[in-house]
């Protein structure tokens, strides 16, 4: 029996654009539904539930951003943020807010694809590789890519879902360097551009939640020119 295609929802104020990429999507083995309007957005999401959402910025009614903040606890998919702002602030507000990947306009179909298709694999993950669900901890640290969960002291860590995958990488790395290109390649699909700095947002943010200083980093370690590095021993210090 086939699986039933993905369901994308595209929340984009340029009609034209959003139904050129619902047809090239849809070429594509998805399902597609558009949504212009956001300040309907957030409630079509939360009761829709479609498998991934791409949700751009700039939007009447109400933005991208907002729209994001509204949803992100109640709505447990993939979000792909579009913008067409070259200045990366908004991109790391995206991320700060749930996002879990974005694109700059204009984009090319082929890459949005590729984009959508290694999140949609991610989300399914879990179901998809049962025999590779385990719980690896490290002293106070404990983190379950069955539940998708981590614990710090007992005590529940919130991470959103981008964020548990880079952590679950780096963990299920203990002491091995991963580069840019590597984190890239297996959370999204892609190779490494050179200048997105969505993995170093995320870096950032993981640091305090498991405990790490941000400052002085003991757990997650960047390594000058080559990546990062989890130290499992400093997890006992």
């Amino acid at each position: 029996m086939e699986q039933e295609a993905w369901q994308v929802l595209i929340v984009e104020d340029d009609q034209r654009l959003a139904e050129l990429t619902r047809d090239y999507l849809e070429t594509n083995g998805l399902r597609v539904s558009i949504e212009g309007n956001g300040a309907l957005a957030a409630a079509r999401i939360i009761k829709e539930k479609p498998d991934l959402v791409i949700l751009d910025l700039m939007l009447p009614g109400e933005d991208g951003l907002n729209i994001c903040r509204k949803v992100r606890d109640k709505y447990d998919g993939p979000i792909l943020m579009l913008t067409a702002r070259t200045d990366d602030t908004d991109q790391i507000l995206g991320l700060d807010l749930g996002a879990d990947d974005y694109v700059c306009k204009p984009v090319r179909p082929r890459l949005l694809l590729a984009r959508i298709q290694a999140l949609l694999r991610r989300s399914e993950a879990p179901e998809a590789a049962p025999e590779k669900l385990r719980r690896l901890q490290f002293g106070p640290l404990v983190v379950d890519n069955a539940l998708r969960e981590a614990w710090l002291h007992d005590n529940g860590i919130e991470l959103t879902s981008a964020e548990f995958d880079l952590l679950w990488l780096l963990v299920a790395n203990a002491g091995r360097i991963l580069s840019r290109e590597e984190i890239f390649t297996a959370l999204r699909g892609i190779g490494y551009d050179g200048q997105d700095r969505s993995i170093d947002v995320r870096i950032s943010r993981i640091r305090p939640k498991i405990g790490d200083d941000p400052e002085h980093p003991r757990l997650i370690k960047t390594i000058r020119s080559k990546g990062y590095l989890f130290v499992p021993e400093a997890c006992t210090l």
